[in-house]
């Protein structure tokens, strides 16, 4: 009997002590820069294996994630499935026209001030380097992100509006049930193991040089990016916050999970476990939060947009090529479309980008395997985990607004 009361003793001090994810990330980004700097390349080769495997678990299951959510969040709408996911979309890709067009301005504006003609060189030295593990595991996910959107779209849909008419239930209940499998499976594997893979994404930026080379070289150009997502985060949860009737400072603060978690996974896909308790605590509903945050992972690239027009117009400016908002805005309209899907990876969004570039910087300029592109995805990919921070945070302010959309036309009618 006493031993038992022990026990519980333990688990209350357990439970009170319990460290936060937040925290837990923190601590995960402060211990990779340290070990990146300080220890030895066979202890940086371990932890970078480490979360290499984690890495290829990962991208195995996003595409199951993305398949169950989005699935079940429209097949649970009774009332405007395809309106509302139409509108998703439409906020999603005019919200990246907006993002990057405003980042134009603001950087054509501002960079000329501040540039420095050899400092790109200087961060192209870093492009190369980084951190091999030991071993890799090879792990092909059963589909493709975008087609695993396509397939959810269809199933959601076609459920949402012959479930229990043309056909039974049984397809429902099976992806219910698939769809409880995977919420195990990222609460009890994936969430908890998530330190890990960021500290190995720092471990392997700080080893290599890729962490302190902006920072050193064009800090004034990395801090004008992130002041430009911060704002334009914080104007998206107002309006958010506007439309919704709630207070925009508590969205943004429900939303810090969701940002420190991106920053270190540089990843959106792979923050849609987190991103969704976010929705969860900003109130949005449990079938707009399934839909809503998978799908605006895959195509909301606001962030990702300011980070790649920011850094077109430095490139622009430094090695004197003609650049004006004629060029510049059929680039977004095109990449805003190109980069649905991109986010599986860290600098996903750069490389999708690259077949594009001419359009910016001229056709011999623009050879994706020239010089000029790859001193481009140098500098973006030292900035790329504070645009994929950016993204996924717009993901739930279109989350707020998407609910009180469908609470106000479609839940009164169902």
């Amino acid at each position: 009997m006493q031993e038992e009361v022990l026990a519980k003793q333990k688990r209350r001090i357990y439970m009170k002590i319990k460290i936060g994810l937040v925290p837990r990330l923190i601590i995960a980004i402060i211990l990779g820069i340290l070990v990146g700097q300080y220890f030895p390349l066979w202890f940086c080769r371990g932890i970078v294996t480490l979360s290499g495997i984690f890495s290829s678990f990962l991208k195995f299951v996003i595409p199951l994630m993305i398949l169950a959510y989005v699935t079940m969040g429209i097949a649970d709408l009774s009332q405007g499935a395809g309106k509302l996911l139409l509108i998703t979309v439409c906020i999603a890709y005019g919200s990246t026209l907006v993002a990057g067009t405003a980042s134009y301005v603001v950087s054509s504006n501002l960079f000329p001030s501040f540039m420095s003609p050899d400092a790109l060189d200087q961060i192209a030295k870093t492009a190369d380097n980084s951190v091999s593990g030991y071993f890799s595991i090879a792990l092909p996910p059963l589909l493709d992100t975008l087609s695993a959107v396509v397939l959810a779209f269809i199933l959601g849909l076609c459920l949402s509006n012959m479930k229990g008419k043309e056909i039974g239930s049984d397809l429902y209940n099976t992806m219910k049930d698939f769809s409880g499998i995977i919420d195990k499976v990222l609460h009890t594997a994936i969430i908890p193991l998530l330190p890990l893979y960021i500290m190995g994404t720092f471990v392997d930026m700080t080893y290599s040089g890729k962490t302190f080379a902006i920072l050193s070289i064009l800090w004034k150009v990395f801090l004008t990016v992130i002041c430009m997502h911060l704002i334009y985060i914080t104007i998206q949860f107002f309006i958010a916050g506007t439309v919704a009737k709630k207070n925009p400072i508590t969205l943004i603060k429900n939303q810090v999970p969701g940002y420190t978690t991106a920053l270190g996974t540089q990843s959106s896909a792979a923050t849609i476990p987190v991103n969704l308790e976010c929705a969860k605590k900003d109130g949005v509903s449990e079938q707009i939060r399934n839909f809503v945050v998978p799908l605006c992972a895959n195509i909301h690239m606001c962030g990702s947009m300011i980070t790649i027009t920011a850094c077109a117009t430095a490139v622009c400016l430094m090695n004197n090529l003609p650049i004006s908002i004629g060029t510049v805005v059929p680039f977004i309209m095109t990449l805003g479309i190109a980069m649905v899907a991109s986010p599986g990876a860290p600098g996903g969004s750069i490389m999708t980008a690259l077949p594009f570039l001419y359009m910016i910087f001229g056709k011999e300029a623009g050879d994706p395997n020239g010089p000029i592109c790859a001193i481009m995805v140098a500098l973006y990919i030292t900035q790329d985990s504070f645009g994929t921070a950016c993204n996924v945070s717009g993901d739930n302010a279109i989350g707020v607004v998407v609910n009180e959309i469908n609470e106000r036309l479609f839940a009164k009618k169902a």
